[in-house]
């Protein structure tokens, strides 16, 4: 099997941490090279193997060894770097969120299509199959109808630390960093899209990011689904799925790769029975091999460029509303 070729754009810390080694454990893909003006390439390089390094961007673009690219970098540079990507002949993983507005969303799955390149954005929980349990378990009938969602991705962050996360021009907030992953399970669990959308926010005086956001969607089914994202509290990353006859919840939903035992499927029926169920997968591997299959077989991945502006729509109607 010939292996997919990746260039990192960037040595961010979630490249290091996550998709580097994601993508030398997967069985269809392999780093070839990468790029930072940092500096930082070299030790990457070093620690990896990689074998190529380049002091640009552009040079890792220009590099006909290389497939395709994955870009960890800041969110306002998403955009420009996909572009240029897709100009160059190369598929494109990028990391969520993939633009800062739902137009820029749309230009980018548009050129890439242009120019015949696989895009998609790096949500990568959404490939767990701890999902696909619940798909099941909500399909089967055993919590009834789905009625209502909660969600909450948080985490304590330092506003007196310098973070990328904290600054408003180029992307920050909690909305933007891990929001998201609770408008995406939203619109996952009902395969529908929000038809009311509100949201309140708690905005950081000095630094104009939100540092704390509910929200609320309505979807055509009747199901309401609220959420919370935050940098002012515990860690949490869970969602939870109430029927008429039972519930759902996902007490690692977004991050169970943090557990030592993977994923847990907590089902509570009407009667207040308990059961639990351990699912293991490996969400970063099974990514890559998800979007290194569609960049050799030149289908469209299972979240595609049209679900990315979706997404992005909602968290642009969720901003409007916190300025009102």
């Amino acid at each position: 099997m010939k292996k997919i070729r990746f260039g990192i754009l960037g040595a961010a810390g979630i490249a290091r941490k996550a998709l580097i080694p994601a993508i030398q454990r997967s069985k269809n893909a392999e780093v070839t090279a990468i790029a930072s003006g940092s500096g930082k390439a070299e030790q990457f390089a070093s620690e990896f193997n990689i074998p190529k390094v380049y002091g640009t961007y552009d040079e890792l673009l220009a590099d006909p060894d290389i497939d395709a690219v994955y870009i960890p970098l800041p969110n306002h540079l998403h955009k420009k770097w996909t572009l240029l990507a897709a100009e160059a002949g190369k598929h494109v993983l990028c990391e969520k969120p993939a633009a800062l507005t739902s137009e820029d969303a749309a230009e980018m799955a548009e050129v890439c299509q242009q120019n015949r390149v696989v895009f998609m954005e790096a949500f990568m929980y959404q490939f767990h199959p701890q999902h696909e349990r619940v798909k099941e378990i909500i399909q089967s009938g055993e919590i009834g109808e789905v009625k209502f969602i909660h969600s909450a991705f948080t985490f304590p962050l330092d506003p007196t630390v310098n973070n990328i996360r904290l600054n408003k021009e180029v992307g920050g907030g909690s909305l933007f960093d891990v929001g998201c992953y609770c408008i995406h399970a939203a619109r996952m669990i009902t395969g529908e899209e929000p038809t009311s959308i509100q949201g309140s926010a708690a905005i950081h005086p000095e630094l104009q990011v939100d540092v704390n956001f509910v929200g609320m969607l309505t979807f055509p089914s009747g199901v309401i689904a609220s959420f919370n994202s935050s940098f002012e509290q515990q860690r949490r990353n869970v969602y939870e799925i109430y029927g008429t006859e039972g519930s759902i919840k996902l007490p690692f939903a977004f991050r169970p790769d943090e557990q030592e035992e993977g994923g847990l499927i907590v089902v509570e029926d009407a009667d207040g029975v308990v059961k639990e169920e351990r699912v293991t997968g490996d969400q970063y591997t099974l990514q890559v091999e998800h979007f290194a299959d569609c960049v050799a077989t030149g289908k469209e991945p299972m979240y595609s460029g049209k679900d990315t502006v979706k997404n992005m729509q909602v968290i642009e109607e969720l901003l409007e509303k916190i300025k009102s």
